[in-house]
């Protein structure tokens, strides 16, 4: 039997409240409707999902297997339905994310040449999000940063870059040609659980200054609350007096990749990666900064 993604939404915003009478709130449905959902759910899937005792509802093994697999296949139906909305405008159109401090601009002129009739958007994500706006449709290409949830995804590795360190201007190390990671030691971390910033070894859950993206963590480093560590291309992106970056060679680099909904199949999409690849090739030869000065033009050149 089919499995019914109403029912399956129903499923998930109890198993995410624990509660049917808040989940039918949320839902805006009445309650014994809800339940009687619920039941016929697991009457199509063969096994309880949930449980109620005393205490609440309790997810079964198998309400838990369920519950990991909805997320994935209701945002693969969301973005089904907003390609289906976009083609019925009778207009073609790609969405691209991308995280702070990677350069975009030669992918998509590159693309424009081979499909001047496709409108190109750009979007900045976050860490957190970069799985979940693919996933949903919310974007249809996602430069993204390692490591992210790779589940319902094609992830295609693109370049790596060498990750600094963010000093305060004032620092005692901030003159250095470069430094070890042994050499911050000790030091007060401004940090966020993107693990793509974090040394390698991680900081206590309570030490230093949790903060999200880069403008906040470059606010907290210039106060002296802390440092930080970035990929290299923040030296170009976010150059500003009161902090300064220094190289650290011995941590691992970062790795930026290009991904999509593995659902999403489409030779538009194709193109994109294939022009983003050609960039990649010149972001090695020559860094983020010089990449984008030639831009679309070097793409050409390249490939």
């Amino acid at each position: 039997m089919d499995l019914d993604l109403r029912k399956l939404r129903y499923f998930v915003a109890v198993a995410d409240k624990l509660h049917f009478g808040r989940a039918a709130d949320e839902l805006h449905i009445a309650q014994p409707v809800l339940s009687r959902q619920i039941r016929a759910l697991e009457q199509d899937l063969g096994t309880p999902l949930l449980t109620r005792d005393s205490h609440g509802v309790v997810l079964t093994d198998a309400g838990r297997q369920l519950l990991t697999d909805a997320g994935p296949l209701l945002a693969s139906a969301h973005a089904a339905r907003r390609r289906v909305t976009v083609a019925a405008r009778g207009s073609q159109r790609l969405m691209v994310g991308f995280r702070a401090g990677i350069a975009v601009t030669p992918a998509v002129r590159q693309f424009a040449t081979w499909h001047p009739s496709v409108i190109v958007d750009v979007q900045r994500i976050e860490w957190d999000d970069q799985a979940t706006m693919l996933l949903d449709g919310r974007i249809d290409v996602g430069y993204v940063r390692l490591p992210i949830d790779e589940a319902g995804l094609r992830v295609t590795p693109l370049y790596t870059e060498p990750r600094v360190a963010v000093l305060p201007v004032s620092h005692r190390l901030a003159g250095k040609e470069q430094i070890t990671e042994a050499d911050l030691a000790g030091e007060p971390l401004v940090w966020h659980a993107d693990t793509s910033t974090q040394p390698t070894r991680r900081p206590h859950p309570n030490a230093g200054y949790l903060v999200r993206g880069v403008d906040e963590t470059l606010e907290h480093v210039a106060a002296g609350r802390g440092i930080s560590f970035l990929a290299r291309s923040a030296t170009v992106f976010y150059s500003r007096p009161d902090v300064v970056y220094v190289p650290v060679p011995d941590l691992a680099p970062d790795q930026v990749c290009l991904a999509v909904a593995a659902s999403h199949i489409s030779p538009v999409v194709d193109d994109f990666f294939t022009a983003a690849q050609a960039a990649a090739e010149i972001t090695a030869e020559c860094g983020n900064y010089e990449m984008w000065q030639l831009g679309g033009d070097a793409v050409s050149k390249h490939g």
